[in-house]
């Protein structure tokens, strides 16, 4: 059971709420959130770097001069991976970088990074009602009277989508917006400070909780 302070919008603690979620053993806890952020990472790589060998580049049929009698080295095509324009020895070609892991360990590893950023949590009152429209100043200010300093990168978790604020928060430098269902470890250990409304912290715990 965790428990955090409730602030309004214009950042004074007004109540208090209380989450819980499972997660990991102390002893596995490391394990399991690296594995699912490297599982993160090396998903998110193309692998579509690629070269040729000396068989794949073009040219090269014929003997560039005769076996012996020139004085110089002997060679047997112009694209031997010593000239210049050559094929490329041991190069990289096109591969799945992809990892897998178990669904419950996903979710475990998701739970146990959200909970090891207690510290850093700020939990927020509904707060769609001041966008009427976008206003990027005034979510910065507000950001900034939540706890979160300007230099600071901060991850904001709403509920669900609200383009005015959506609108407001994409050209700020170091705020990222996500939805509560679309969580993700980079992004939670990422971040400097999270700040969370209060019926997103709640669909975090319907989402993440089995």
């Amino acid at each position: 059971m965790f428990k955090c302070e409730v602030k309004n919008w214009q950042g004074e603690q007004v109540s208090q709420q209380t989450f819980e979620l499972e997660i990991a053993k102390e002893t596995t806890a490391a394990g399991i959130v690296h594995r699912a952020l490297v599982r993160q990472m090396t998903n998110a790589r193309q692998g579509t770097a690629s070269t040729k060998t000396r068989s794949e580049v073009r040219g090269g049929g014929r003997k560039p001069w005769r076996q012996k009698g020139t004085g110089r080295a002997r060679a047997g095509s112009i694209r031997s991976p010593l000239w210049r324009g050559g094929g490329v020895i041991f190069g990289p070609k096109p591969r799945d970088y992809n990892l897998k892991m178990n669904r419950k360990e996903r979710r475990l590893a998701l739970r146990t990074a959200f909970a090891s950023r207690l510290d850093d949590l700020i939990i927020v009152e509904e707060f769609n009602s001041y966008f009427s429209c976008p206003k990027t100043k005034e979510l910065v200010t507000a950001i900034a009277r939540w706890g979160s300093l300007l230099d600071e990168k901060t991850l904001l978790i709403l509920s669900e989508k609200n383009e005015n604020i959506y609108l407001s928060a994409r050209n700020v430098e170091n705020l990222k917006l996500l939805i509560a269902d679309q969580l993700n470890v980079y992004d939670l250990l990422h971040a400097d400070k999270l700040v969370v409304t209060a019926s997103a912290l709640g669909k975090i715990q319907e989402v993440y909780s089995e």
